[in-house]
């Protein structure tokens, strides 16, 4: 899969966690850019992340995301394990 099919899906993700069908999201954007983005949104989203890709992150993973790029590096990671 590509980043660019992992972006898209990201984003879908994003748009549906965050009732949002306008926003947009890229490998730059952090928490701070989504309006809503708290602390427990932020274990939703994971949650759904995880099941969407059939993955499952370390905690060490989950702390260390500084942005949705971050975030894509270890979707990428565990899709080729």
């Amino acid at each position: 899969m590509s980043r660019e099919e992992i972006l898209s899906q990201v984003q879908d993700i994003l748009r549906d966690e965050f009732e949002d069908d306008e926003l947009v999201v890229t490998e730059a954007t952090t928490a701070h850019d989504v309006k809503d983005w708290d602390s427990l949104a932020h274990l939703s989203l994971i949650h759904e992340i995880e099941g969407h890709f059939g993955i499952k992150f370390t905690m060490g993973e989950i702390q260390g995301f500084k942005n949705v790029g971050e975030m894509m590096n270890s979707i990428e990671k565990h899709l080729l394990k």
